[in-house]
Parts: structure tokens; sequence; C-alpha cells
């Protein structure tokens, strides 16, 4: 089996794309996706065995694919793996700005360490990133350039560090937009909602007895698929969306619209179902039986 994507084959053929968390969750399947379609795809994250695992995936389906491990967050090293990524490849085309992390607490608890580190995995981290692939590779050579967020615009309890964090990295891709916009550079945003991924499954407590009943709270009745949001990253980064840049594409089943003074209807019966392109897709354990 390979990966059914909905764009055309070869559309990325002899361009290397930086991906940033992508040895698990969204990123390893937007990894998969853009080697199916041509890439050769550089995986970063700071575990170099969940690397080394999706760029074999990568490989046995007949991609090309290589690994480094980097910590985002440190400024020299950043400089150092982009400086190696060019040297080995070459012009970097895209970057997906994907790695984040962060913990369900509320504000009240999180001391100054927890919120300092989530605001330097999901905001700092990827400002070097976007930053040095800029300065040393894009400036001179053009690209394109998707920023994570996520479903923060009702705020983010819960998850404050998160959410604040993301609503910086908005700002910064508006920023970014403009001042790169010289040098043929686009910069987006997909913020994805809920959706099946395994960073579900790193999740416990309260926290993760509410996960199965999240779809409750989404227009369309469900919980998204990685497969959604890679789509919707493979589109910004592709030709057919050249004059779109300073966007951010939400991919929550309109969760995020409406008010909650007014409920949801039921399902209805014979509602849509997930796009699922991923051929080595894994429903997180939390919602399994719920599939059952």
């Amino acid at each position: 089996m390979t990966y059914d994507s909905v764009f055309k084959a070869d559309l990325f053929a002899g361009q290397c794309v930086l991906v940033t968390g992508g040895g698990s969750g969204i990123g390893r399947c937007t990894a998969h996706e853009l080697a199916h379609l041509g890439a050769h795809v550089v995986l970063v994250g700071r575990q170099a065995g969940k690397l080394e695992k999706t760029a074999g995936e990568i490989r046995e389906d007949g991609g090309s694919a290589s690994f480094r491990a980097c910590d985002i967050r440190d400024e020299e090293s950043v400089k150092a793996l982009v400086a190696a990524v060019v040297a080995e490849h070459g012009p970097i085309h895209h970057l997906v700005n994907n790695a984040g992390g962060q913990y369900p607490a509320p504000l009240a608890s999180i001391n100054q360490k927890g919120f300092e580190t989530v605001m330097r995995t999901n905001l700092v981290g990827g400002f070097l990133v976007a930053r040095e692939v800029f300065n040393q590779s894009m400036s001179r050579t053009g690209g394109s350039i998707v920023n994570m967020l996520a479903d923060m615009w009702g705020g983010m309890p819960g998850m404050g560090h998160s959410g604040a964090a993301r609503a910086g990295m908005e700002n910064f891709t508006k920023t970014a937009a403009v001042e790169w916009g010289y040098a043929g550079v686009r910069v987006n945003a997909v913020a994805p909602g809920w959706i099946a991924s395994s960073g579900m499954d790193t999740y416990a407590g309260a926290f993760k007895a509410v996960i199965p009943t999240l779809r409750e709270h989404v227009p369309l009745k469900r919980i998204g698929s990685e497969s959604e949001v890679a789509a919707a990253i493979v589109f910004l980064l592709s030709p057919g969306a050249a004059f779109i840049s300073g966007n951010t594409l939400r991919i929550d089943g309109a969760a995020s619209q409406g008010s909650r003074a007014l409920p949801l209807l039921k399902a209805s019966p014979g509602q849509g179902r997930a796009y699922n392109g991923f051929h080595r897709a894994h429903l997180p354990d939390v919602l399994r039986e719920q599939e059952q």
C-alpha cells in the first residue's frame, strides 16, 4: 500500500522539504505524503529513534528521506542543523514548522519553568527554524513555510501556555509573510482542532477521559484525521497556493465557530467520514474502543 494523496504525483519532485516534529503524529503523516509526492524529506526532532523509524518507513514505501536530531529551542543547534541540510541537499524549498508540545494544566498551577518551556518549544523554536531557513536558503531561492498552530481563538483553557505560544506563532506568520515576501517566500499556518493522532495517547487523567467526547462539540460531529491536516499543509506548500501568504487555515470541523449559547444538533444519519489517505495511520488507543 502507498499513501493515497489527493495531489498529483511528482508535485514536489526534486525538492527538499524540512519537517520538524517529523517522527510522530501529524509531522510523520505529512512527511509521508510529501515523500510520496516526490520530495526528499528531512525529518527533524529531538528523538533520533522516532526519526529513524519514520525515515525507514518512507524508504520502504519508495520515498526519499533523511533525518537529523536537533533541539529546536537551542539557537546554535538550529543554525548548525540548517547549514548541514543546505550543504548536503542544496536549497530548502519548503519548511513544515510542525514541532511542538504541551501538557494540560490550569494557569494557576503552571510555574514559570513550565510556561517558558512550552513557549520555547511552540514559539521560540519555530521562530528559530524559520529564521535560519530564510537566512541560509530561502532569502536567495524563495520557498514556502507552513507553521503549526491550534484552535486557540476562544482562549485555550487547560493549556494556557500553549495557547499563548500558538497565538504568538500566528502573529509571527503574518509578520514573516510581509517581511519575507520580497524574496518570494510565502508563510502560512494551519490550526488543527481535535485530530486523531498519537499525541492523544500522551494525556492521562481527567483530560484523557474527555477525549472520546470531543466529537460531540464539533459541528461535523467527528474528530479529524492526520491526513486532513497533511492535505491542507501540502496545498499551502503547493503551486496552487502561490498567491496565498500570511493566512491561517483552520482544520477543525467548524469547532472554533459559533456560540456556546446555541447547542449543536445531533448527528444526522450517513454523516461524512474522515478522509484518511495515510496507509500507516494508527488510531489512538484512547479512541479505539469508541470505534469498535
